[in-house]
């Protein structure tokens, strides 16, 4: 199996072996796809973060709530991804949107990592217009019930969370997006954009591990990974195996899902159970 992460070099290495997957996705409403259609790697096809990658969102499940695993494999197969496939997702913001494919691949045993740099440590020419892959062979499977957990088990307690969002949004100061602000009693703040350097590459697993240590997180917690709603949460996953830690769980929901329900508690401030609030 790949490593979660790899260099633009090795990408160029292997031109024939692997599928490259444009995962580009913007917050603020910009399209990926025509980003995609703009200029991407040569050879990559497009993934839809919403419609391929994510159920029908709502109150009750979330903004991202995952696909059903048919979905799921229909849409694999669509880009010429099989079981048995290596895969190089990459997006324009440190893999932070990348990371939930890449993070699915392997939770089902499958090889597939990110491009470290993402569309911006590619050292070649780009490819305008679509690519339309053969189609694949990907077997229809559920991502396995221990890489995940629920709102009930994260309400129950006695898990260690991690909070990938922006500080800010942490910290209660305003969101732009879920109807309250705060965070999950309990959860401590690791934002994922803080596993990068200046330049968007990953920290060294070293700086990582040193990372998680500081936020008190041993090499063989079970971590529970949770964000806005289930997408940049996978990129702390994906660091945390990076650095050689157990592997995480990922709660889908998250807090999009939690922060729905006006009964579920919340914290502000920058520790864990802050101001603790409802």
């Amino acid at each position: 199996m790949l490593p979660p992460v790899v260099t633009a070099e090795f990408v160029a290495e292997h031109p024939e072996d692997l599928v490259l997957v444009d995962l580009r996705w913007y917050l603020d409403g910009r399209s990926g796809r025509d980003a995609y259609l703009a200029g991407h790697l040569p050879g990559a096809v497009f993934v839809d973060l919403e419609h391929e990658l994510a159920a029908v969102p709502g109150p009750a499940v979330g903004r991202h709530p995952l696909p059903a695993a048919e979905r799921f494999a229909a849409a694999m197969r669509r880009h010429g991804i099989s079981d048995d496939s290596e895969s190089v997702v990459y997006d324009d913001q440190g893999g932070v949107i990348a990371a939930r494919l890449v993070w699915m691949l392997r939770a089902l045993g499958c090889s597939s990592a990110l491009l470290d740099g993402g569309i911006d440590a590619w050292p070649g020419a780009l490819e305008e217009g679509e690519v339309v892959a053969v189609t694949g062979d990907f077997s229809a499977r559920p991502l396995p019930p221990e890489r995940l957990a629920d709102i009930e088990e994260v309400a129950g307690g006695g898990l260690l969370l991690i909070d990938a969002r922006d500080p800010a949004r942490y910290r209660g100061e305003g969101d732009p997006i879920d109807p309250r602000t705060g965070h999950i009693p309990g959860a401590r703040s690791l934002p994922c954009r803080e596993n990068l350097d200046a330049n968007g590459h990953f920290l060294t697993p070293e700086l990582l591990a040193e990372r998680f240590a500081a936020a008190g997180l041993a090499p063989g917690d079970e971590v529970v990974s949770y964000c806005g709603s289930g997408v940049t949460a996978c990129h702390n996953l994906l660091a945390l195996e990076l650095a050689g830690f157990a592997a995480g769980r990922l709660y889908p929901g998250s807090w999009s899902q939690w922060s729905a329900d006006p009964e579920r508690p919340l914290a502000t401030g920058p520790s864990p159970e802050g101001g603790a609030a409802t």
